[in-house]
């Protein structure tokens, strides 16, 4: 296939796009930046130059593809405030490919997320699917619920002739040279002297790295029915006091309980979530599409110890 990629050259789309070409397909990768065009080419991928906001060329993109596969969304203004902006951008251009794509029953794959969708219990793929009328009215909501009703507006293209699908990624996609939230924690315990969790850190969190996401990411595009949701996960659920326990010992650093109270002024903008419990099941997606996560778990990665060098 010739396949259209959006964030290319970000932390998944710089390992999806080779795990496309591997597999024999043709990638054309969309890249804002002369750096980011730079690592498409090396990667042998063609180069698209435009951004999200550009909705005429990925109209143009999308409509010349076998397929499109959707990672890129402004994570920057996303973390410095603006995430209703960020996720408003976003479902413009799902909007703009499912018209390029509607009646050509071709793939298109986007990621989603996961942190929140059933707090306290293990989530299935079959969780958060009951609000048509979010997939309808997505830009009149505010914060996460904009995105998830992106999904839901992904998901409903099926019923327009596109083979849609979603993979709902876990909080921490993990692996040599992550900037997200592993990263921001060890910072944070840095500059605090303690590496902290909140409560007696029992809370879950579901992990996967990111060549074992990359893989589901093609198995979507090649096989996944319209309408499909996915949940790349390989840990259902790592406790948090599991994770502070590995950053303090190869930082040095006494692991301490933060209480839910002071958890904002711990870890600023982090302190909002990351005490929520969501452990996840991925049974559905391994079981339909044969995917068996073959990398190190998120504990086994942070004890290699490249997260903590500087």
């Amino acid at each position: 296939m010739r396949v259209f990629v959006t964030g290319a050259s970000g932390w998944i789309g710089s390992a999806v796009v080779p795990e496309l070409i591997g597999a024999g397909h043709q990638v054309v990768g969309l890249a804002r930046s002369q750096a980011s065009a730079d690592a498409l080419t090396k990667a042998g991928a063609e180069v698209r130059r435009g951004s999200l906001d550009d909705l005429d060329t990925l109209r143009e993109a999308a409509a010349a593809s076998d397929g499109v596969i959707h990672l890129a969304f402004k994570h920057d203004i996303a973390f410095t405030g603006d995430f209703d902006g960020a996720a408003n951008a976003d479902r413009r251009a799902i909007d703009t490919f499912g018209e390029a794509l509607a009646g050509s029953d071709r793939p298109f794959v986007i990621a989603s997320g996961l942190l929140g969708l059933a707090p306290g219990r293990v989530a299935t793929e079959r969780d958060g699917h009951g609000s048509e009328q979010g997939a309808e009215q997505g830009a009149a909501q505010s914060g996460p619920a904009i995105r998830h009703a992106n999904a839901q507006a992904t998901l409903a293209l099926a019923t327009r002739g596109v083979r849609s699908s979603i993979l709902r990624l876990p909080p921490t996609v993990h692996g040599e040279g992550d900037n997200g939230f592993m990263a921001t924690l060890i910072d944070i315990a840095r500059a605090k002297g303690v590496s902290g969790y909140v409560g007696d850190g029992s809370n879950r969190w579901p992990a996967v790295h990111r060549l074992d996401a990359a893989r589901l990411f093609r198995l979507a595009l090649e096989q996944a029915p319209a309408g499909s949701t996915l949940h790349p996960v390989a840990d259902e659920g790592v406790p948090i006091r599991a994770v502070a326990e590995v950053l303090g010992r190869h930082l040095g650093l006494p692991v301490v309980s933060v209480s839910p109270e002071d958890a904002g002024e711990h870890f600023g903008w982090m302190g909002g979530f990351i005490g929520l419990d969501g452990p996840v099941s991925s049974a559905l997606t391994r079981e339909q599409f044969d995917w068996q996560p073959t990398q190190p778990g998120l504990i086994e990665d942070l004890d290699k110890g490249h997260y903590f060098q500087q």
